[in-house]
């Protein structure tokens, strides 16, 4: 595998808010230190991390539309809130738009947003980074820093607790949730 990944940040910072940039670099290198941790492919890790959230700034009929363009699934749930769409749609991205062969890196981008039960190691990387990287405001989330110690001493339960908490949040502002979530959460609950 050989990314050229200073050219992918310079490719992203062309498309991508300065704030999403800055996020991205932030999961990108929780991803690494996640990857270093549990004893996994560290470029990999970087890519997936760096490229997760490629197709992000999209406004959600643009997603909802570039999915219909790619014939990439669209359910009822992603209809009515298209910022779901960003992983499948990025996946996409990150194979067509950027060259990204790698079944593992794919996957990891396309589950980063729901989760889903029995992640592998890279997915459940992507998604606990995304979560708890150093741009995230404990503010916004007052369990994160616990949530932070947790992940670098146990991974799954930390898919446990961020599944559960944005279960909490989605419900508490009155969002409709997607159902791959709750099948995640309770695989992992019930581990």
């Amino acid at each position: 595998m050989d990314y050229d990944v200073l050219d992918l940040q310079k490719k992203l910072s062309k498309i991508m808010s300065a704030k999403r940039l800055y996020h991205s670099l932030g999961v990108q290198g929780m991803s690494l230190a996640l990857a270093i941790r549990y004893g996994y492919d560290m470029d990999k890790a970087n890519l997936a991390g760096l490229l997760h959230d490629c197709a992000k700034d999209l406004e959600d009929e643009e997603l909802i539309k570039e999915c219909n363009t790619y014939n990439l699934p669209v359910s009822p749930v992603e209809t009515r809130n298209g910022f779901l769409l960003h992983g499948k749609l990025g996946a996409y991205y990150a194979q067509h738009k950027y060259g990204v062969d790698d079944s593992e890196i794919i996957s990891s981008i396309y589950w980063h947003t729901t989760g889903r039960p029995d992640m592998t190691l890279l997915e459940k990387i992507v998604f606990v980074a995304d979560y708890i990287e150093p741009n995230r405001s404990v503010k916004r989330i007052p369990e994160l820093n616990t949530i932070r110690a947790i992940a670098f001493a146990d991974l799954d339960k930390a898919v446990t607790e961020i599944l559960k908490n944005t279960l909490l949040y989605l419900e508490k502002q009155g969002q409709e949730i997607d159902n791959l979530t709750v099948v995640a959460y309770d695989y992992y609950r019930n581990r």
